[in-house]
């Protein structure tokens, strides 16, 4: 005799685990871009990304042999649509590091934190989204947990001509990884999840390569390997990410990147003992909120018309 559940004890819906999917992607990112923090004066940015690339591409590679298929198997009709991916990423990325280097990081961040808002108009833009009224109000509910964690944090005091400059590139960055977002769930489900990594970390490894030479620092390998070993955690914080996209739409996941905010002052409190002040920790509470609002969404309400 077949079981039905009850009503009230439905299993997970698409929404949900999309958003747990990305949540958990985010917070292995979180110990990826933290990476620049614990370098110091070892090694650029740009160096720290081409080895990220270069380990995870040796990481995939390893895996399709070993499970008997080869990269033929994974080979792709659309390489130019992971190309164009791959350089939002790449660059959008730059960008941000650089603003981040020259500004106030807390500044820094919260224009970054605009991505999600780029995401979510771009996915009713681009691939027709519907933004119910709960919808909107969790991605309220986010916008005003970061804006509560940033103000804590004394973002926007003070601006000038040599502010606004990499203020530009924030802004800039942000823009850029919300178009990756969007490729990310253009090939999400009509590539597989290892199709889309292989492409991306070949195509970093050859976008980054000349710019991460130029500005090498230690040559040292002792120095060095730490960074390849960021390869395989982005790899999987990747495929989380990939997982994600799947299963919910952008204007869903978009506003899940607030997330990082409470992610990087968990971080700093473990290894940096950054104790987070009350400010933080309120908006922190609410950026949770408004994740559990939108994992809690309906697929129905969200879907495309």
């Amino acid at each position: 005799m077949s079981s039905v559940l009850p009503s009230g004890k439905q299993r997970i819906s698409d929404n949900a685990a999309g958003v747990l999917w990305v949540t958990a992607g985010t917070a292995l990112f979180t110990i990826v871009f933290a990476s620049g923090k614990l370098a110091g004066d070892t090694a650029s940015a740009l160096q720290i990304l081409f080895l990220r690339y270069v380990s995870g591409f040796a990481t995939l590679s390893m895996i399709t042999l070993l499970s008997g298929k080869g990269l033929k198997y994974y080979a792709s009709t659309k390489p130019a649509a992971h190309f164009y991916r791959a350089v939002f990423g790449a660059f959008g990325g730059v960008s941000a590091i650089h603003a981040a280097a020259n500004m106030p990081i807390v500044d820094a961040t919260a224009i970054g934190l605009l991505e999600a808002i780029f995401t979510v108009l771009l996915g009713v833009m681009l691939l027709g989204d519907r933004i119910s009224r709960p919808h909107w109000v969790a991605i309220a509910i986010s916008c005003a947990g970061a804006a509560v964690m940033m103000a804590s944090k004394g973002a926007f005091q003070s601006l000038s001509a040599s502010y606004l400059w990499p203020a530009a590139f924030a802004l800039l960055g942000a823009v850029l990884i919300a178009c990756e977002s969007i490729m990310i769930k253009v090939l999400a489900v009509s590539e597989k999840p290892m199709t889309v990594l292989l492409y991306v970390n070949a195509f970093g490894i050859l976008l980054l390569s000349i710019p991460a030479f130029l500005s090498w620092r230690s040559p040292d390998l002792h120095d060095n390997l730490p960074f390849l070993l960021l390869g395989p955690l982005a790899i999987t914080a990747q495929y989380f990410v990939i997982k994600g996209f799947r299963l919910a739409d952008v204007s869903v996941l978009g506003p899940v990147s607030y997330t990082w905010i409470v992610f990087a002052a968990l971080l700093g409190f473990l290894l940096f003992g950054e104790i987070p002040d009350t400010g933080t920790i309120i908006g922190a509470v609410i950026i949770v909120v408004g994740g559990i609002k939108l994992a809690l969404l309906k697929p129905g309400a969200s879907k495309r018309s």
